[in-house]
């Protein structure tokens, strides 16, 4: 059973959020949260698999709660997943580099938005359809100044480095193994030993981490 929280501001989008869930036989919806404040001490409460949080909310913003939440030890098994209402909303990229697993936009199909649940609950990063991509390249054209030594790359292998690299540009684990000539466990492999040694949260912060350290330039092929 995945376990959801619902954490907006605007009662309607969360009862129908919820609505759609409930459908669904291995979803459930633990709770509901009206600002980020709540949503904070719900996670910590209930402890689901998959947060779903708003960006723009009062008291404390998606941002800040998706902070909190990625920096808790105890939560690392919950994965956020913020909402937006506009797919190149400028905050986005402010909650993936604050350790969202990714994000949605709010008019998205019923269908795409049940399989982001599950995909968030297995653990992988949202980052595959084509408007995260433009929203990457947006917004690390001129991320923040970041020192770019000692930032861990150096501690990667060869094999590591190609794998993260073609992660930052949206390709799943099995289209990284066919661009490698590997097989998918031995990219997931290569993906997850990187992640373990640039101490990075899920393949989200990793995907952030190539941009902000130059291994990968926005807009390259």
């Amino acid at each position: 059973m995945i376990r959801v929280l619902l954490v907006d501001d605007q009662p309607l989008i969360r009862s129908g959020f919820r609505a759609l869930l409930d459908l669904e036989d291995d979803i459930e919806v633990v709770a509901e949260a009206a600002d980020g404040r709540e949503g904070l001490a719900l996670v910590r409460e209930e402890l689901p698999d998959v947060a779903l949080v708003d960006i723009r909310m009062p008291v404390m913003d998606g941002i800040e709660a998706t902070r909190r939440i990625a920096a808790d030890p105890a939560l690392t098994g919950v994965h956020v997943v913020v909402l937006t209402n506009y797919g190149m909303d400028e905050y986005v990229f402010q909650a993936l580099r604050a350790g969202a697993a990714g994000f949605l936009v709010k008019d998205i199909l019923p269908e795409d938005f049940l399989h982001a649940v599950r995909v968030a609950a297995r653990g992988d990063a949202l980052l595959a359809p084509a408007i995260t991509r433009r929203l990457i390249d947006r917004y690390v054209t001129h991320p923040p100044p970041r020192a770019r030594a000692g930032n861990g790359l150096e501690e990667l292998t060869g094999r590591e480095r190609e794998a993260v690299a073609l992660a930052a540009h949206g390709l799943s684990n099995d289209e990284i193994a066919a661009r490698l000539v590997i097989s998918p466990l031995t990219a997931k492999t290569h993906i997850n030993r990187a992640m373990a040694k640039l101490h990075a949260r899920d393949r989200a912060q990793l995907v952030v981490l190539a941009y902000e350290s130059g291994l990968v330039t926005p807009g390259a092929s």
